[in-house]
């Protein structure tokens, strides 16, 4: 049995906190590995955590000038010489979304052309992780570089993930404040043929923001999987919102539907995010005809518009908390230094796009800690893939 059977074999017995310590054993075993650590991300995407019995028994490592950061930001194996020994560090990603790293030492001797292998054990420990998060919160505690609000706990549960990519496109989201967002949301869902993005931004703040929140999402993820078209999904979950909060409360949304095959996007605009596109080196805003949000009045009507993205294309979208912040002088951030700060990610995979963003947004805040929350969404169109 080579090493990847046995690594694979050991993770799918172990008990879902066992992760670790099952492929330690069999890396150990297998390559003579004298350490195997797992490190992920925490929500801000600032460090990584050790995963330990004890939360937070080892120090975080940053996530900007380590070496294991090096190889998180940029999804690939990076490899430290050391003497005797080589130290392996592998990102941990499951179809784009990204996860953390693995980090392997063992002999030097051992390692030559081991790498591969120890890539594809890597991938397969990202699968076995989102499964064992269903039945464990060892994996969730260690992302926590601090404690979250109770309406952060309750978004980041809603949220698909924070990346994830197929040949046609490559997704990106962030919040922020990560350990305190409020109403602020995305969502999305692809199908052989389509793909569904939402960005949302729900009135209010804390607890209240965020059951508004998880009711508008819950209500159009209903109205998506019973395959209804996506301004038939703005009508049912408008329906939803007014039901329960009679117009007091209202949801900002911005539905979108993707033609993989063709890159032609169906947009519902209900409210306040904003997309932005990058072609080339110009950035644009894309606006649409505004519609009411959902649920701020009874049986609201949806129209769709269209428009054609091309292979190549980025689509950034915001919310209120990115482009209408405000310096310490009172000027808002507005939509010019957000095309700059857009045009300046060119280089950048979608995954990184949003966090540096948010570095740009928080330079012109000049303080730490946002008073909103603050959204980005980035999707990179590739085009349809020809067959092998």
């Amino acid at each position: 049995m080579n090493s990847f059977v046995a690594a694979e074999r050991a993770l799918r017995n172990a008990a879902p906190h066992c992760l670790v310590d099952a492929l330690r054993e069999v890396l150990r075993t297998e390559h003579a590995a004298e350490s195997v650590d797992l490190l992920m991300a925490d929500y801000g995407l600032t460090v990584l955590q050790p995963v330990s019995p004890q939360p937070h028994a080892a120090d975080p490592v940053p996530v900007h000038g380590s070496t294991s950061g090096r190889a998180f930001g940029a999804q690939d194996p990076v490899v430290e010489e050391l003497g005797d020994l080589v130290r392996v560090h592998l990102p941990v990603t499951v179809r784009g979304d990204r996860l953390g790293v693995l980090t392997v030492t063992l002999p030097s001797r051992r390692a030559a052309g081991t790498l591969p292998e120890l890539a594809d054990i890597a991938e397969v420990l990202g699968h076995e992780l989102i499964v064992a998060e269903r039945d464990t919160d060892v994996y969730v505690r260690a992302r926590r570089r601090d404690r979250l609000t109770l309406a952060a706990e309750m978004q980041w549960q809603l949220l698909p993930g924070r990346s994830c990519a197929r040949p046609e496109y490559a997704l990106g989201a962030q919040l922020e404040p990560a350990y305190a967002i409020f109403g602020d949301n995305f969502d999305w869902s692809a199908g052989a043929d389509r793909l569904m993005v939402y960005i949302t931004n729900g009135m209010g703040e804390g607890i209240e923001a965020s059951l508004l929140t998880n009711l508008g999402i819950n209500a159009l993820r209903n109205a998506r999987r019973a395959g209804i078209s996506i301004e038939d999904q703005a009508a049912l979950a408008d329906q939803a919102v007014y039901a329960q909060y009679r117009g007091s409360s209202y949801l900002s949304v911005l539905l979108l539907d993707m033609e993989l095959s063709t890159g032609r996007i169906k947009v519902v605009d209900a409210g306040s995010p904003r997309m932005l596109r990058l072609r080339g080196r110009s950035v644009e805003a894309i606006d649409f005809e505004a519609q009411l949000p959902l649920g701020m009045f009874e049986e609201t009507d949806y129209v769709v518009q269209e428009f054609q993205v091309e292979p190549g294309d980025r689509l950034v979208f915001v919310s209120d908390g990115v482009y209408g912040v405000a310096a310490p002088g009172g000027e808002t951030y507005g939509e010019r230094a957000l095309a700059k700060a857009i045009a300046s990610t060119i280089l950048l995979p979608a995954a990184e796009v949003p966090r540096a963003v948010l570095r740009e947004l928080t330079g012109h805040r000049g303080v730490p800690d946002p008073q909103d929350d603050a959204l980005v969404v980035c999707l990179d169109w590739f085009g349809q893939q020809d067959a092998p």
